[in-house]
């Protein structure tokens, strides 16, 4: 489980200085969270002109003004990544280390056992995972104290396996105990339909997704589908592999993080985020796409412009989660633009394409798209766009999900596979119960009104305590710029 760190930030520190970056940390858990996590260090290591002996090696201030959100400054001006690590098999951390960047990160950021969790969401939650929990809980302290600001932590896991499940479950409900007024976001790859590598995939799911309700502030949701048909179809990459997959991944979760790590025209840290993306507390899953996405052969002979990153990021095809938007409404929408590209320009664009598809956009909510622009561009092309949407589509991955788990569960089948690891029968029905109420939330928020009594209320001035892109929204008194 490779888990990143993201940026800590106090926000109700009085005594702090309002130009200190927010400082994040990041948690990687699992096999594939760890090689998610890698490929998103070595994005953003090379966004940053970080070289592998962790020198700033760029030519560019912007670069290295806000690098302290994600990196910690050690002796000899060497950038140090903050990010805890996590597995419970030492494979992939191991291969992590001896990589190209497997200098850079500290040795005690990476923690392993040998045992493994066997796809089983208890042997991560309740035995295995439960052993490492306080080791790891000890380093995640220790680089909150040395933080003066901190925004928030972020989690990269599938929810498959064993240990991305069971120990990302774990670490999300300490991590929420331990700092409850902090943001907590996780990037979380779904079970792919298409394929399984484990029967009791969708009993690790929908247990997962349980905790995700209730411990995560915004959860960016991805799955091996999804990513597989752009590498396929927009891409054109013939055969792709893992490492495609997680290429992609990685531009997302750089797109996403853009404006904490760069100054920016319009900027946006994650709590502020939060407070535009999510209306109501429990509908915080949201679809994510990135622009351009076009083969390699084919860039060389395209323009791109603002309007083509819009159409493309918009388009059901390039979500990064096996759901079609078309099938539902957008709550709230957050586009992160990254280049020289106008403002204005920008804002039209969006503007635009929301006039003309208001029927996708739920009505009761007003001035639900935001964006957001950076002048620092991706390593690789001049312009790009990371897409944001909650969603109400994004029920149809749960119902799957839910749907599976109800064939296996209705016969009791491999029940004793996490009883005997210490966990109680009702816990299924719990989450299964959950995830069915979460469902009914969003066909309820997906068909209403303006008409309808309650949304109009929410329209007029928000629901009292909850932050959301029509209500009050609680302000970041050390935020720099508009959202």
């Amino acid at each position: 489980m490779f888990v990143p760190s993201v940026p800590w930030v106090f926000d109700n520190v009085s005594h702090a200085n309002p130009l200190l970056p927010r400082i994040s940390e990041l948690t990687i858990i699992g096999q594939c969270g760890n090689q998610i996590g890698a490929a998103f260090w070595e994005n953003i290591i090379q966004e940053h002109g970080i070289d592998a002996d962790g020198k700033f090696v760029g030519n560019n201030s912007n670069q290295i003004e806000r690098a302290n959100v994600y990196f910690t400054e050690a002796t000899n001006k060497r950038y140090v990544p903050r990010v805890v690590a996590v597995d419970l098999e030492p494979g992939v951390l191991n291969s992590i280390r001896e990589g190209k960047y497997g200098r850079l990160f500290r040795p005690e950021s990476m923690v392993s056992a040998s045992s493994g969790a066997g796809n089983n969401w208890a042997k991560g939650f309740y035995t295995e995972g439960a052993e490492l929990l306080d080791s790891v809980l000890d380093i995640i302290r220790h680089d909150v104290e040395n933080c003066d600001l901190l925004s928030g932590f972020q989690l990269c896991h599938s929810i498959g396996g064993g240990t991305g499940s069971g120990m990302g479950s774990l670490m999300l409900q300490k991590i929420r105990e331990e700092y409850p007024d902090r943001m907590v976001s996780t990037f979380t790859v779904m079970p792919s339909q298409s394929s399984s590598e484990a029967v009791i995939e969708p009993y690790n799911s929908v247990l997962s997704i349980h905790h995700l309700i209730e411990n995560s502030d915004m959860t960016f949701c991805l799955d091996n589908d999804a990513l597989t048909r752009i590498c396929l179809d927009s891409l054109k990459i013939k055969s792709p592999v893992h490492r495609d997959l997680n290429a992609l991944v990685a531009k997302v979760m750089s797109g996403v993080t853009t404006s904490l790590r760069f100054p920016g025209q319009l900027n946006a840290d994650l709590r502020k985020l939060a407070v535009n993306m999510v209306p109501f507390p429990r509908l915080h899953f949201l679809l994510s796409g990135i622009a351009p996405l076009t083969g390699t052969k084919a860039m060389s002979y395209r323009n791109i412009t603002v309007p083509d990153l819009c159409q493309q990021m918009y388009g059901a095809q390039n979500m990064l989660v096996n759901t079609d938007p078309r099938h539902g409404r957008y709550l709230t929408c957050a586009t992160m633009f990254r280049g020289k590209v106008s403002v204005k320009e920008c804002e039209d664009t969006i503007s635009s394409y929301t006039a003309k598809n208001m029927s996708s956009f739920v009505e009761w909510i007003p001035n639900s798209t935001q964006i957001a622009v950076c002048d620092v561009p991706p390593v690789d092309m001049d312009i790009s766009a990371t897409f944001l949407g909650n969603n109400t589509a994004i029920q149809e991955a749960f119902y799957r999900i839910g749907e599976q788990f109800g064939k296996i569960f209705r016969r009791k089948a491999f029940i004793h596979w996490f009883t005997d690891e210490g966990m109680d029968e009702m816990e299924f029905t719990e989450a299964e119960s959950n995830i069915n109420d979460l469902i009914n939330e969003y066909k309820q928020y997906q068909d209403a009104g303006v008409e309808d009594e309650d949304y109009a209320a929410y329209d007029e001035g928000g629901y009292e305590g909850e932050a959301g892109a029509g209500g009050d929204m609680p302000v970041d008194e050390h935020a720099e710029g508009d959202y």
